[in-house]
């Protein structure tokens, strides 16, 4: 599993500020950020979908992003609303080795 999935883009802007903003995939809207990390080679935003799909928690590795809109508080990703949908489950909100295993094997192929 790639390191640099878990890294943001060089051409974003570092922030310790994302959560609470919108969350915008490809097609469509998809949740707010509930939990976002910093960490080099461990950076992920955590995404409560809300009523989208029944409210689940989703995690999404750093490398999704695609650019954040700051003034309009929204990040947007370079994933469809179907991929993140059938994402694997979050088993663990902290981000555990199981969980970035098995997230980072399904997201990795999609980048």
């Amino acid at each position: 599993m790639s390191a640099d999935l878990w890294n943001y883009g060089d051409d974003l802007e570092r922030r310790s500020d994302l959560e609470g903003f919108a969350v915008a995939a490809l097609d469509g809207d998809v949740g707010k950020i509930d939990d976002a990390t910093y960490e080099v080679n461990s950076s992920y935003i955590v995404i409560d979908t809300g009523p989208w799909i029944f409210g689940r928690r989703v995690l999404i590795p750093a490398k999704a992003i695609v650019r954040v809109d700051i003034p309009n508080e929204t990040v947007f990703l370079r994933l469809k609303k179907q991929q993140i949908e059938e994402a694997p489950d979050l088993q663990d909100v902290q981000g555990s080795d199981r969980d970035r295993e098995l997230i980072g094997a399904y997201y990795e192929p999609l980048f």
